[in-house]
């Protein structure tokens, strides 16, 4: 089966659903016009969309298991950064979103920057500062960023976030703001079911941090590189992620040895601030 194969059974079972499109693309967290290209073979559809389209049509598991396998096999995982950007980022955060909201285990590894969930909106915008996007997109994928924020107060998901120290330390806004940052991160791990870790620059290494990535339960991982986002669904790539949060895991700092370093580097910033 091809892409064109897939897209007409995924439109198949629409029809056979008797739900409109517009009805699935909304379920499915995409655009009616995305979802059409889909069902028509013109965009190769990734392993999640198609996962989505199948949630939002309530398929049986058997048929559910089986396209999702095909999709493997045919869908393109990567999605470059300027498409995103065409598209509106923040529409890309609506979609993440929804992943976030189907899973109960959420653990993010991040050696680049700050985790989305848990910046700050002047973070957010130095993050965003060589993007080239408009002021109005820009703030729209502040306003969306900080939307997905709400899931880490619902209390019914498990976060574990882990960070390597050099990402506290590199300067992306004045200090005074990466301070605020700081005391955020520190604020935030008080939160039950949030539990936030530091790989501290003192420690030995079991390896290169390499890329960001996110894992969803144990079913899905979203990989970050610099021209493009990686999903695979695959349990041997989610395993080979897992095993590198669990190694970098065992050398990090967590509870009230995680919160001291941080306070530190934070008063750091602090009297930078202080003294000009």
């Amino acid at each position: 089966m091809n892409r064109t194969d897939l897209g007409k059974a995924l439109r198949e079972l629409r029809v056979a659903s008797g739900k409109q499109a517009k009805v699935v693309s909304r379920g499915a967290v995409m655009s009616p016009s995305k979802l059409s290209k889909i069902e028509n073979g013109v965009l190769p559809p990734s392993v999640l969309d198609v996962e989505r389209i199948l949630e939002a049509l309530e398929v049986a598991a058997d048929i559910k298991t089986h396209l999702a396998e095909v999709a493997r096999k045919v869908a393109t995982e990567a999605t470059a950064w300027r498409i995103y950007r065409r598209t509106g980022l923040h529409k890309h955060q609506e979609e993440i979103q929804a992943i976030e909201a189907q899973a109960t285990l959420i653990r993010v590894f991040q050696p680049s920057c700050i985790p989305g969930l848990l910046q700050t909106p002047e973070y957010i915008r130095g993050v965003q500062q060589s993007s080239e996007l408009t002021e109005d997109a820009l703030e729209k994928m502040i306003c969306a960023r900080l939307r997905r924020q709400e899931i880490l107060y619902a209390g019914v998901r498990s976060f574990r976030f882990l960070i390597t120290e050099s990402v506290l330390r590199w300067r992306l806004i004045p200090p005074a703001m990466m301070a605020a940052q700081l005391d955020k991160l520190i604020a935030m791990s008080r939160i039950p079911k949030i539990e936030i870790c530091v790989a501290p620059l003192s420690a030995c290494m079991p390896g290169l941090p390499t890329s960001s990535f996110v894992l969803f339960d144990r079913r899905l991982a979203i990989v970050e590189i610099p021209h493009a986002e990686i999903t695979t669904s695959e349990m041997r790539d989610v395993e080979l992620y897992e095993d590198k949060f669990d190694t970098f895991g065992s050398v990090s700092l967590s509870g009230a040895d995680m919160r001291d370093l941080v306070a530190s580097i934070r008063d750091d910033f602090l009297r930078e601030q202080e003294t000009g």
